[in-house]
């Protein structure tokens, strides 16, 4: 697959989802469109016809706020008609603001408090080693997000057990819901911490699809061993000039001029 162009249309998708709803988080879903995009058209092992197929791999959004660009990539992929994403955030509708599983083929599990998906990922992994089987667990957290005290414990708990088949994702695009991560609570030095706490650790350029797709696709990294944990450096609303790198596009969502010109800059069509 495409995972460039998957990106693209993952990226019209989450604008038109957000701003037909009135709904926020365009930013984190455009900067981390080309992680998904790379994830489900590449990396992940699954079977839209036989989802709850007990060999597939498990994903989980933890920055569920960004639930969106996931309901669109299931769509791409042929969980759902993408006729559906139409029905985003409206009242009745399963695609909930914040990512849901309920009814929803191919969500793993519903997160909306920041710092659960990692301990989820933990347990789900542990429960794989356990058993004796080979899928692979996946999960996307945001940099703000690793203020929480529970992923520091789930990274303590996935190493001591060698969790090798459990792989976490930063989306590090330096800005939280009111700030700067540095002007909130600075994580530097951020990949040696993880590294302190017993993971192997990459970084890479999250927009970068060959550099995704060649790191994602050589895991477990180092020879095993060891649960892994992918920095990727990312641009907050990646992809609409006036949106990246700013922190008003987490709450906010573009209408009128302002989504014509997203729109147009995404290479879309009304």
């Amino acid at each position: 697959m495409d995972t460039v162009e998957l990106a693209r249309r993952l990226r019209i998708h989450a604008l038109d989802m957000t701003s037909a709803a009135g709904s926020s988080h365009i930013g984190s879903m455009l900067s981390i469109a080309d992680i998904v995009a790379v994830l489900y058209g590449s990396i992940l092992w699954f079977d839209p016809a036989r989802p709850a197929c007990p060999d597939r791999d498990r994903f989980l959004l933890s920055k569920a706020h960004a639930g969106a660009i996931v309901y669109a990539a299931l769509a791409e992929v042929g969980y759902f008609p993408v006729d559906q994403l139409r029905t985003y955030y409206r009242d009745g509708s399963m695609l909930g603001g914040h990512i849901s599983h309920c009814g929803v083929l191919g969500v793993e599990m519903s997160f909306g408090s920041l710092g659960h998906g990692l301990p989820v990922a933990a347990g789900m992994a542990y429960a794989c080693k356990r058993d004796g089987h080979k899928r692979r667990v996946f999960v996307l957290l945001g940099d703000g997000e690793c203020d929480e005290g529970s992923n520091w414990e789930a990274m303590m708990f996935c190493a001591h057990h060698g969790l090798d088949n459990v792989t976490a994702i930063v989306d590090y695009n330096k800005i939280q819901s009111l700030d700067t991560v540095d002007n909130t609570l600075r994580l530097e030095p951020f990949a040696n911490k993880w590294r302190a706490f017993g993971w192997h650790v990459r970084e890479v350029d999250g927009h970068a699809h060959d550099a995704l797709e060649g790191l994602l696709g050589e895991l477990p990294w180092d020879g095993g061993g060891a649960p892994n944990c992918l920095i990727a450096h990312t641009l907050k609303g990646k992809g609409v000039s006036f949106m990246e790198h700013s922190v008003l596009w987490h709450y906010r969502a573009a209408r009128g001029e302002e989504y014509d010109r997203a729109l147009q800059e995404l290479g879309g069509k009304r």
